[in-house]
């Protein structure tokens, strides 16, 4: 039986009723690597709902690009400040979270989004980018985890949020420091959930796949133009390995944040949640 006013003919997406979102708005989020991608996209849902957002990014605060994402998430009306922490700095990470909490209040939202990748055969895989992916995709989220589940622990409430990837499930060759980076992040995501399991604070991860975002937009035609193929047989062989045959979108990413840091989530913890259009299924 359909609902009143609602037809046969009416979209199937228009007959159900929009999934309850609460428990987000007034609180504080801390979103690392916000100012451009998916860091960005999540920022902005998350201030959709109502949530105050901490920004991070690389470069000053009055950088062109960062005050454009900046401006594009104070525009939905919730508190925004931006922390231009090195997360390869364990110090500025820790004193990034503590300035939070001293100018909003606390931190109830976090989410270990920040990456970098390098693309390398092991024997010649440079030292310095193996340590700095490490520290950034991995090490980064340790330091901003350990520093605000205090304040979680003693509100009885929070939520963590670990962005890995299709490679915190599966390998790629090439990409030995981000693949063992994802794997970790996974692995620090089951811990947290444990040890914080009788509490209301909660641990997932999202891996997304292929996501379409400014830096892969901008690949598209140096992939065409290096192999000699037209930008749409570029656009394909970048999704190769993705069964979809679709980028997911900073919107879909944002939208899982959004729910996994939402009261409706709060016996969801430990969890891996895959958006890579099949990837990993194969």
């Amino acid at each position: 039986m359909l609902r009143r006013g609602i037809t046969a003919t009416t979209p199937p997406s228009e007959r159900l009723p929009r999934m309850s979102i609460s428990g987000i708005k007034g609180k504080t989020a801390v979103v690392t690597g916000s100012t451009s991608g998916i860091g960005l996209g999540i920022a902005l849902a998350l201030a959709k709902e109502g949530a105050n957002i901490v920004m991070n990014g690389l470069g000053p605060e009055d950088e062109p690009q960062n005050q454009a994402s900046i401006q594009a998430v104070k525009a939905l009306g919730t508190r925004v400040s931006f922390d231009g922490a090195n997360m390869l700095r364990a110090g500025e990470i820790v004193a990034m979270i503590q300035k939070a909490e001293k100018d909003f209040g606390q931190v109830d939202i976090l989410v270990n989004n920040a990456g970098i990748q390098h693309v390398s055969p092991i024997e010649t895989f440079p030292t310095e980018k193996w340590d700095a992916i490490i520290a950034i995709n991995l090490t980064s989220a340790f330091h901003t985890i350990r520093t605000s589940l205090p304040g979680m622990k003693t509100r009885n409430w929070g939520r963590i949020v670990n962005v890995c990837s299709a490679h915190s499930l599966t390998a790629s060759p090439f990409k030995a420091a981000y693949v063992a980076a994802k794997h970790g992040l996974a692995g620090l995501t089951k811990t947290v959930a444990l040890e914080t399991a009788e509490s209301m604070i909660t641990c997932n991860a999202i891996s997304p796949g292929f996501v379409w975002t400014p830096l892969v937009e901008k690949q598209i035609p140096d992939l065409a133009k290096s192999e000699g193929i037209t930008l749409e047989q570029a656009k394909k062989k970048v999704l190769e390995r993705q069964p979809s045959r679709r980028f997911a979108t900073t919107d879909q990413i944002g939208a899982m944040a959004v729910y996994l840091a939402s009261e409706e989530a709060s016996a969801v913890t430990g969890t891996n949640f895959s958006i890579d259009g099949g990837w990993t299924a194969q």
